[in-house]
């Protein structure tokens, strides 16, 4: 078994602590805090005179986000409604915000997300790393406990039935995206980018104005492509990120909450391109489970979205909001890109 993890990086990608003073006075400061939080390394990148507090206030909001949010913490209100055996658990503005987001994402997607999928996740080993193929029964007795329509919120209180557990890993890092951009711009900051794990999110553009620059990674190593941004949070699901081999067979972590099994849509990653984070992150996971065919017609009834597929046999395609600012990279330059249209 083995299991490897693959994200977006920035192009270039520096991770160096503190501020740093311009050589030119006309540039802007730098300011840069990297991280461990959400099981992740985190960076978190800001411009300006403002810069050293807004980092430092970011690194605290997420550590916040975590506490409540965790889902192994037993002192975060999500293991607590995890374990509270039916009964109704009042929930901070934070956690209920966050929750409320997450259950209209699995509603408009079909429960191709859904937040409860956790027990079927957790049985593949893909919570603890103790991969193992579980048998059809238990998968099926699993799946009873599994809809996110169980979810009862009823303004802060929230009520699961027994047995059913939530997990909100798959929209957290863009609500925590959503977050540090908020709090960046209370703070005066009009340039910051963070990574989050794989998530990448951008306020404004770079201090002279040019794009930042976002580099999409190809799921055999390297990168597939670059996208140029401004103000948008862009974020990957892939099955290469993280799966295990058992008996010749690859199982991705990526769960189709339809059968409990990892999803085979034909697809080997769906980038997102979002102005809000918690959207394009539950989305990444929602489209990459529909599949190509689903994607497509989910995009062209909202069209608040753009997204890059990468199919398992090599194809690119990207819809039409990102036919200007993505280019394929490296390797993967001599490929045809296909553009979807309305």
């Amino acid at each position: 078994m083995k299991q490897l993890r693959f994200l977006l990086f920035l192009l270039p990608l520096f991770l160096l602590p503190g501020c740093a003073a311009p050589a030119d006075p006309a540039e802007e400061t730098l300011c840069r805090q990297e991280l461990l939080a959400m099981d992740t390394v985190m960076t978190l990148t800001v411009y300006g005179p403002s810069g050293q507090e807004a980092v430092h206030q970011g690194g605290e909001l997420l550590r916040e986000l975590e506490s409540l949010l965790s889902v192994t913490d037993e002192g975060s209100e999500i293991y607590r409604v995890n374990h509270s055996g039916g009964d109704a658990v009042s929930l901070s503005e934070e956690t209920r915000l966050l929750l409320s987001e997450a259950l209209a994402l699995c509603g408009d997607t079909g429960g191709a997300l859904d937040v409860t999928i956790y027990p079927v996740v957790r049985a593949w080993g893909f919570t603890t790393g103790d991969y193992r193929v579980p048998e059809e029964a238990e998968l099926s007795g699993l799946l009873e406990k599994v809809g996110y329509a169980q979810v009862t919120l009823d303004g802060s209180r929230l009520t699961l039935p027994e047995g059913v557990e939530l997990d909100l890993g798959a929209v957290t890092k863009g609500w925590a995206g959503d977050r540090l951009m908020e709090l960046f711009r209370g703070s005066g900051v009009t340039s910051a980018i963070v990574e989050l794990g794989g998530n990448v999110q951008a306020l404004g553009a770079k201090p002279d104005g040019s794009p930042w620059r976002v580099a999409v990674q190809a799921p055999e190593g390297g990168y597939a492509g670059v996208l140029e941004i401004v103000d948008k949070a862009v974020i990957t699901s892939g099955g290469y990120q993280r799966y295990f081999e058992q008996d010749g067979e690859t199982y991705i972590h990526i769960i189709d909450p339809a059968d409990g099994r990892p999803a085979r849509s034909g697809l080997a990653s769906v980038t997102v391109v979002a102005d809000r984070g918690v959207r394009g992150d539950g989305l990444s996971t929602a489209l990459f489970v529909m599949g190509r065919e689903k994607a497509e017609a989910f995009w062209r009834e909202r069209q608040d979205f753009d997204f890059i597929l990468l199919g398992e046999d090599g194809t690119v395609a990207v819809t039409e909001g990102l036919e200007d600012c993505f280019s394929l990279y490296g390797g993967w330059e001599g490929r045809p890109l296909e553009i979807i249209r309305k």
